[in-house]
């Protein structure tokens, strides 16, 4: 018996942390905040400028409660237009204490194919409305805007290689339970500086882009604010790379900077 006792130890001690993602309070931003990316398309050995995108937060108000509204903007290269025109916006109405949404919107342009989806979140009900249905939640279920304010929020400081943050999440008429990974910190060189950052890596839902699985790796500054500062993946054909490359109104300062490049084009 003692043997099995140990071997059971053994396997119990190796078992990545369990946590989840709820219960978040915001301590990492401010209503103000812009942070700005390139999106660099990499297929031939070669990264090129392919896009930009901004993330911004505003103050709102929700049936009389504190909200914000996050919203995410994606827009091509001019030059590429004529290749493959992208204008995709996100927005995120969600409440001021617990950080969950109540509504999610998203205007998809890309190239031929366009599409517009409302999520209204019944987070006391845990139902999300679709505008064609109403779909049972589990509680705390995000959307995929959402997620990413909230994860901002972890306290990664007693994290350990491999911890697994989940995480529920809704899109168009399906809910995912998800996680990301924590992957240790290490620094990292982006087009913007050198930084002390935290390391993840998301699961990734399979699609006509993303193969899926734990390809995506994103890090994150290793202080208060927790920005993403770089993320990169393979896609079905190519690499995406994107970089943090201004920023405006952080919560903190950022302490984790270690040296600016001076290069950001």
């Amino acid at each position: 018996m003692y043997p099995l006792l140990l071997l059971f130890s053994f396997f119990s001690y190796f078992q990545p942390k369990e946590s989840g993602l709820c219960n978040q309070t915001n301590t990492a931003f401010v209503v103000g905040e812009k942070i700005n990316y390139t999106i660099f398309y990499n297929v031939i050995g070669l990264y090129v400028n392919a896009g930009s995108t901004n993330f911004t937060i505003q103050s709102s108000n929700w049936n009389g409660s504190d909200a914000y509204t996050f919203t995410a903007l994606g827009t091509s290269n001019a030059k590429y237009d004529w290749i493959f025109k992208v204008r995709d916006k996100y927005e995120s109405i969600v409440d001021g204490k617990t950080l969950l949404p109540y509504q999610f919107t998203r205007q998809i342009n890309e190239g031929s194919f366009h599409h517009k989806e409302t999520l209204l979140f019944n987070q006391k009900g845990n139902t999300v409305n679709n505008g064609k249905g109403i779909f049972k939640t589990p509680d705390c279920t995000y959307d995929v805007l959402s997620a990413i304010y909230a994860a901002r929020n972890y306290n990664y400081k007693n994290s350990t290689l491999n911890d697994k943050i989940y995480l529920n999440f809704f899109l168009d008429k399906d809910l995912y339970p998800s996680y990301f990974k924590y992957l240790g910190r290490e620094t990292i060189t982006t087009r913007y500086g050198k930084f002390k950052a935290i390391k993840l890596a998301p699961l990734l839902v399979k699609g006509t882009m993303f193969k899926g699985g734990e390809e995506m790796t994103i890090w994150i500054t290793d202080d208060d604010n927790h920005i993403p500062v770089r993320i990169q993946t393979p896609i079905i054909v190519g690499t995406i790379k994107v970089d943090m490359v201004g920023f405006e109104n952080l919560r903190y300062p950022l302490s984790s900077l270690i040296e600016l490049v001076g290069t950001n084009d």
